[in-house]
């Protein structure tokens, strides 16, 4: 097995080898307009090319320029904020007159090479696809040259993100960041941290210091640093926010109530409701147990943990979760709860929704942080005809259900909430990538979501983009209940993240199976030699 293993490998490297030798042979996710000079010469790197940017507002930008065109062309090369020298330059300019935050294009000729963008993030992506010409035109590369070409190109999506659980198995902040470091160079810019659930609560609060002391813990005697213990404290939080942001990426931290609350109920019993109120909880299960929407102590404790992460996480952006509350389970059977139900003139338990989150967004409005919430529906699957309860205005919704993200699309578009897609069908990376793979433990009977499957993904649905303006983005979610570790985490991950990359970056038209599977093969080499865990799609090899 371990020699059909290495053998399958060595095909997608030798594969990749023979498929990379031209300028558009790595390019993920596709741009979305590229124009190539016929007999239009290229450009000639030597000791004497100069990189001309500001510094001090694409600091990170040039260093990744520097740092990618040392380990290709071994070429170490001078940077100045400005040069009387025509030839031979490679120029970062900030050029506000470019449309969209996102938008940069990048011209090579045989004089220079000029990467402009609308912000110091489109900037980044011109380098990226820079660095992405030069590894997929190998041959050119080796002989130091790029051959002429411009790109113009901006995202479909404003918001693209991956999404990690930490909450289940706890994943240590280095990992986080080199997690950061792949998923930035496939022009993510979001990383949502899920970072409470019933197996554990893994960010510092310090006027509630139990949530960590008790609520980080769930298995005695196992170490501090996962995979079922470890906390982040806000200073890790804070470092990582400002890793990420030179990257380009926003971290949006997710606690999620009322349900999935068992770690946050362990820590401080009160907040239950009045019927658990003698439970024994255990942290290694998931008990469909509730915070009780009647105890006013609960919101005092919530809106303590949001003005903390409102410190903690410039984006203002907050995930409250809101998903799989077993109501009629909790508050439908709890006397507190019924008696509030009554008070209020509700004759529906998923009523309290409303009064609940009323509460809880207060706060977040107070804090100011615009909050996002998982799209519930009257059900579970289709046939579903409206929100589980009357989500304001000013909330954020991802549909994640599988079959449900069309209905959602229909009743975003009605009530003028602004959408996240996540469908499971397409973007749960947790779901094994191939038949009897990963995860082998915690599967209560996944799916299985192929590399394919997650490249088929349309966000418009067959629709026009003006007609779907409530779309903001897409998300690739990984539960984390069978991610042990980040090598799990990786090797769930990628090459999907690849695909839903070009869902989330490239335009319906520009997109093509057979192309994406051609430019796959040196994209997991780099994944590879950056000594991040991949699955090699050994079925797609020729």
């Amino acid at each position: 097995m371990k020699t059909k293993t290495l053998f399958l490998v060595g095909l997608l490297l030798f594969s990749g080898l023979v498929r990379a030798q031209n300028q558009l042979a790595a390019l993920m996710p596709m741009p979305n307009h590229i124009q190539l000079a016929k007999n239009a010469g290229a450009f000639k790197f030597n000791t004497q090319t100069i990189i001309v940017a500001d510094t001090l507002k694409l600091g990170f930008a040039t260093r990744l320029l520097s740092q990618n065109i040392s380990n290709r062309l071994g070429l170490h090369l001078k940077t100045s904020p400005s040069s009387k020298q025509s030839n031979n330059t490679i120029r970062l300019v900030l050029d506000a007159t470019l449309q969209g935050k996102e938008h940069y294009v990048l011209q090579v000729n045989q004089k220079e090479i000029l990467i402009k963008g609308a912000s110091a993030a489109a900037i980044l992506y011109g380098v990226i696809t820079l660095d992405q010409l030069m590894e997929g035109d190998a041959l050119a590369t080796s002989q130091k040259t790029l051959t002429a070409i411009t790109v113009d190109d901006e995202p479909i999506s404003s918001f693209r993100a991956l999404m990690l659980d930490p909450a289940r198995n706890f994943l240590p902040i280095e990992g986080v960041k080199r997690y950061i470091d792949q998923m930035y160079k496939y022009k993510y810019n979001v990383l949502q941290l899920h970072l409470s659930d019933d197996q554990g609560w893994r960010v510092e609060i310090k006027s509630h210091p139990k949530l960590t002391e008790l609520g980080a813990f769930r298995r005695k005697g196992a170490g501090a640093q996962g995979p079922h213990n470890g906390f982040y404290t806000q200073a890790e939080l804070k470092d990582l926010v400002k890793y990420a942001a030179d990257r380009n990426v926003q971290l949006v931290p997710e606690i999620d109530v009322p349900g999935h609350t068992v770690a946050l109920m362990v820590a401080y019993p009160q907040l239950r409701c009045d019927i658990a109120k003698d439970e024994q909880f255990d942290m290694e299960k998931t008990t469909n147990k509730m915070l009780s929407a009647a105890k006013p102590e609960v919101y005092q404790v919530l809106d303590d943990v949001i003005r903390e992460l409102a410190d903690i996480f410039p984006s203002k952006t907050i995930h409250l979760g809101g998903d799989e509350s077993a109501i009629e389970s909790n508050w439908a059977k709890s006397p507190e709860n019924l008696a509030l139900m009554q008070q209020l003139g509700y004759t529906q338990a998923a009523e309290l929704m409303n009064y609940f989150f009323g509460k809880v967004l207060s706060s977040t409005r107070k804090y100011g942080l615009k909050a996002i919430l998982w799209c519930e529906l009257d059900n579970i699957r289709m046939p579903a005809s409206r929100y589980l309860f009357d989500y304001p205005k000013d909330v954020t919704l991802v549909t994640w259900r599988y079959g449900l993200t069309p209905k959602c699309m229909e009743l975003t578009k009605a009530s003028g909430h602004q959408l996240i897609l996540a469908p499971g069908e397409y973007a749960y990376f947790d779901y094994p990538q191939y038949k009897n793979d990963f995860p082998e433990f915690n599967n209560w009977g996944m799916p299985t979501t192929t590399l394919e499957q997650t490249y088929k993904f349309d966000p418009t649905y067959g629709q026009k983009p003006a007609d779907i303006k409530q779309v903001i983005g897409v998300m690739g979610t990984l539960w984390g209940e069978a991610i042990p570790d980040i090598n799990r985490a990786n090797y769930m991950t990628w090459p999907r993240a690849l695909a839903l990359a070009e869902a989330a970056w490239t335009r319906m038209e520009q997109r093509n199976w057979a192309s994406f599977k051609n430019r796959l093969y040196p994209n997991i080499m780099a994944i590879m030699k950056a000594g991040t865990a991949v699955r090699a799609p050994f079925e797609l090899a020729p």
